[in-house]
């Protein structure tokens, strides 16, 4: 085994041309649910320089509910900062919008449709993945943690005007260290910054690392002495959706854990939550996180899978990467004990028909973190009943 292990991983910012289609399905998605808390929702975006295009799947429970697509959509790329007439930055009143958004299939509309939500079927099949470490107090992996951290304070001082020349479309990439017996060291730092036409210039450079990446390295207490890349490409002008093309669900790494678990291979943004990819992946890190935070392993990861129309999780697998002194089967009784993994049940005990959140807000910098949010799969409110169900039920090693 390898003494001397580097991790990486990235995030990316609201102005990502991928972020942007994932904030545009998510508030199109929030206005559905707030004129009918039971919408179908499955809706997903292509943003090609300046056409944006539409589609996907949209029922109602009720009748005669419209929503105006076209009108969120632009609301949230000019909220983005896409809102100037400048070289190489987008404009919100220059967007072309094609809506080719339908109704949702009658056949998965009766598979999975009752009216007793606690008795809804799964929307889909599929297999979701939970983790959870005690590496950071947000139990997300450390690399991971300083990249989300790195673009969301850029993007706040961008936002706040004390970042001068910067734009809205930012990426960021963490290496980590770890070496047996010392703590983990930072070894590189990238952070590729959209800009204002000849802003980047070495003054750009000694802001982004004095105001953007020192703080967030201090804030963890962590050393100086990595190799910052900025912009190394020299310019980065063109960006957003005029310099890339953009999807929704293209950024599912960034929206989890960066790469240090496995992925089920679903996406959040655009689908209301009787889509198991989403529900049953919040409930998934809900019960990764209550778990390492009840002292029960240091790493975990949990897979749940499902059956279209079917109740109940069709299976449960846990690995907890040697950190654990109970067997995974233990383990998988415990959880069965305690947490329902019913959709309908996932939609209710989380309220997420009817959130206090936004899902739009869940859409950028990892859907696993947010604090000042208080999403309820992210609360560590069953810590106490596992304890006490180990109390209940001594662990016997086979």
């Amino acid at each position: 085994m390898a003494k001397r292990k580097i991790y990486t991983s990235e995030c990316v910012a609201e102005g990502h041309p991928d972020k942007v289609c994932d904030q545009i399905a998510d508030a199109i998605l929030d206005a559905c649910l707030a004129k009918d808390s039971l919408a179908h929702v499955a809706c997903e975006c292509m943003f090609i320089e300046k056409l944006l295009i539409l589609g996907g799947e949209i029922s109602f429970s009720k009748p005669n509910i419209t929503i105006d697509y076209e009108s969120i959509a632009k609301e949230v790329i000019k909220d983005i900062g896409y809102d100037r007439d400048d070289v190489g930055l987008l404009n919100y009143r220059d967007v072309i919008i094609e809506n080719h958004i339908h109704t949702q299939s009658k056949e998965i509309a009766d598979a999975v449709n009752d009216i007793n939500i606690e008795n809804l079927g799964a929307g889909d099949q599929g297999i979701m993945f939970g983790y959870a470490t005690n590496e950071t107090e947000a139990y997300l992996p450390l690399a991971h943690l300083l990249a989300i951290e790195l673009v969301k304070r850029a993007s706040k001082l961008r936002k706040s005007g004390d970042f001068k020349g910067a734009r809205p479309d930012m990426k960021s990439e963490v290496s980590v260290q770890y070496e047996k017996g010392k703590e983990p060291k930072v070894i590189s730092v990238v952070m590729s910054i959209q800009h204002d036409p000849h802003a980047a210039d070495e003054h750009f450079k000694k802001y982004v690392l004095e105001e953007v990446i020192y703080p967030i390295i201090d804030k963890y207490h962590l050393n100086r002495d990595f190799t910052p890349y900025i912009n190394v490409s020299g310019s980065f002008v063109l960006g957003g959706p005029l310099g890339d093309t953009g999807l929704t669900g293209r950024k599912i790494i960034v929206d989890t854990y960066g790469g240090f678990a496995r992925h089920g291979g679903g996406s959040f943004s655009g689908k209301d939550p009787s889509k198991v990819d989403r529900s049953a992946a919040y409930l998934a890190r809900y019960i990764a996180k209550n778990l390492v935070a009840a002292g029960v392993a240091k790493r975990l990861e949990i897979e749940l899978s499902y059956v279209i129309g079917q109740k109940d999780a069709l299976s449960l697998m846990i690995e907890t990467f040697k950190t654990s002194p109970y067997s995974d089967d233990y383990l998988i009784s415990l959880v069965r004990h305690i947490f329902p993994t019913r959709p309908g049940l996932i939609i209710k005990n989380f309220s997420l028909h009817q959130p206090s959140f936004s899902y739009r807000d869940t859409s950028n910098y990892s859907a696993f973190f947010h604090l000042e949010l208080d999403l309820p799969w992210e609360r560590l409110d069953k810590v106490e009943e596992i304890k006490k169900y180990i109390a209940s039920h001594p662990y016997v090693e086979q």
